[in-house]
């Protein structure tokens, strides 16, 4: 999977989880490979969730294996 592809799943990914978590911002969804415990930690802290939900929540948003 090249660049492109990557980033295109997460385009879509991030719009997903937008939709479930209104107050997330662009900022809070910044996505770097390598960085996935901090998103997931942004994520939490914005939402409230639990770290088992948000986990459950991106699995469920991603075309790819995140």
């Amino acid at each position: 999977m090249n660049k492109l592809e990557i980033k295109g799943d997460w385009n879509i990914t991030k719009g997903k989880i937008k939709q479930k978590w209104a107050t997330l911002t662009d900022d809070d969804l910044q996505f770097a490979l390598g960085r996935e415990e901090e998103l997931i930690g942004r994520i939490q802290k914005r939402t409230g969730e639990n770290r088992e939900a948000v986990e459950k929540a991106l699995k469920e948003s991603c075309s790819c294996s995140a």
